[in-house]
């Protein structure tokens, strides 16, 4: 509750002429994040306030999105500094961490339907006003279109829902689709909206685009954040529709686990780093996805542990990306071979971040494939088969990713770059430091499903 009293507040703090506004707000976001944990383990978890309730999956991805507003403001500092619209930017940016936090801590599916639209206005701004490349527009009305095309199927069902039961709480049963035709269209509606936020493959082809013509803040946000309201929604319908997703979890296996597959061979011909970590993306949430349509508590928990995971590792490869394109000038790993004779402290980095996305220990990729992958073949070993796949590929476009940019014959780009600062190795420590240490926190996962 104090995040959402906090970014209140800051929203009219960005309209203020204070010189150091841009420091408070991420101190304060940092602050905010501290306390909603620290609070959650003092008083306990299943609290519900007004139209809030934070349970453990809400309390993660709520502290998450605050934790991923101060990365965002410290690695676009060259917006302020630049003086390139930085309070409209600030505003732009406290408004998507308000709708964020405010969606994943309200308790009826209405409410979070309305926030998880409302998230794609901030986000369109952001693109549009600070993206790099000519096509953001283009980018930008991929990611709209695609978005609210299959959501407005979700606002039919959830209307019927209220119709017939009165209610749209998550944590009170509809019990009324029975296991017919009607049920499983009901359910592949509902999904689908979700599966396109995520997004998985077949409905992924906005996500490349976004990424390569957003801002470094719009792609963390993306990756960080947006990503998970698609996980955050798919959890909350699945364990509503639960015997319906049990029943037809082998069409939905069959469909994300081998698409998984398939972008994990589309990273390994990519150039562009922002186009290879988009398409990991992809793979990654597929993973997640096949171990949530599995229906057990291994498949849960290790779907909130890839949530997490991914939302502190892909955001960081991302701020490695923009370090690169900073400093030299181009993305293309063609073009910035033998980055470790000039930047050894960043090839450092890119070594612990494509460590931790190739699910090396201890970090929480780890947990989440072994568990994944555990409730995975539980279902059936051809699925083991192909997450199996999918988790070597990701070794492999990992390793790719970290000696193409980083080893061999220097290129001409690096007769003229600029250092990288100490504030940027900042945001990657932040990063990294929290998807290492959280593998000691397991033991909360028993208080949940």
């Amino acid at each position: 509750m104090l995040g959402f009293l906090g970014c209140v507040g800051l929203i009219f703090l960005s309209f203020s002429v204070l010189k150091c506004k841009w420091q408070i707000v991420s101190c304060s976001f940092l602050f905010f994040s501290f306390v909603g944990i620290v609070e959650s383990f003092s008083y306990g978890w299943n609290k519900s306030f007004f139209f809030f309730s934070f349970d453990i999956l809400g309390v993660a991805m709520s502290t998450l999105s605050l934790w991923m507003g101060a990365l965002m403001i410290l690695a676009n500092w060259k917006v302020l500094l630049n003086k390139n619209n930085d309070s409209a930017f600030l505003f732009s940016l406290i408004f998507l961490i308000l709708v964020l936090y405010v969606g994943f801590s309200v308790c009826d599916f209405l409410l979070f339907y309305i926030f998880f639209e409302l998230s794609l206005i901030p986000t369109f701004v952001m693109i549009l006003g600070w993206g790099h490349q000519p096509e953001r527009l283009e980018a930008s009305m991929y990611m709209i279109l695609y978005t609210v095309g299959a959501s407005l199927p979700l606002f039919s069902c959830i209307m019927y829902f209220f119709s017939n039961k009165g209610h749209l709480s998550y944590f009170m049963t509809f019990g009324m689709l029975g296991e017919s035709f009607y049920g499983y269209v009901f359910l592949f509606v509902m999904v689908l909206a979700f599966m396109v936020k995520i997004p998985v493959f077949f409905l992924h082809l906005w996500l490349p685009k976004a990424h390569v013509e957003a801002p470094v803040a719009g792609s963390m946000i993306l990756a960080g954040v947006l990503l998970k309201l698609g996980g955050y929604g798919l959890i909350r319908i699945l364990d509503q529709l639960m015997f319906l997703g049990s029943v037809s979890s082998i069409f939905y296996l069959s469909f994300v686990l081998w698409g998984g597959v398939v972008t994990s061979v589309i990273c390994l011909r990519q150039v562009d780093m922002k186009g290879l970590i988009a398409y990991s993306s992809v793979g990654h949430m597929g993973l997640f996805v096949g171990g949530v349509m599995c229906n057990n508590n291994w498949g849960w928990q290790g779907g909130l542990l890839m949530l997490l995971a991914h939302g502190l590792c892909s955001p960081a490869m991302f701020a490695l990306a923009n370090m690169v394109y900073e400093s030299v000038g181009s993305r293309s790993m063609v073009l910035v071979k033998g980055a470790i004779t000039f930047f050894p402290l960043m090839t450092f980095f890119w070594f612990l971040v494509c460590s931790s996305n190739m699910a090396a220990p201890p970090s929480l990729n780890l947990s989440a494939e072994v568990m994944l992958f555990v409730s995975v073949i539980g279902v059936s070993m051809v699925w083991g088969v192909c997450f199996g796949l999918v988790s070597f590929l990701s070794e492999g476009y990992s390793l790719y990713l970290y000696v193409s940019s980083q080893h061999g014959k220097m290129s001409s780009c690096y007769e003229s770059f600029l250092v990288p600062k100490s504030r940027e190795y900042l945001v990657i420590f932040c990063h990294w430091v929290p998807l290492n240490v959280l593998v000691c926190c397991l033991g909360i996962l028993s208080d949940w499903v």
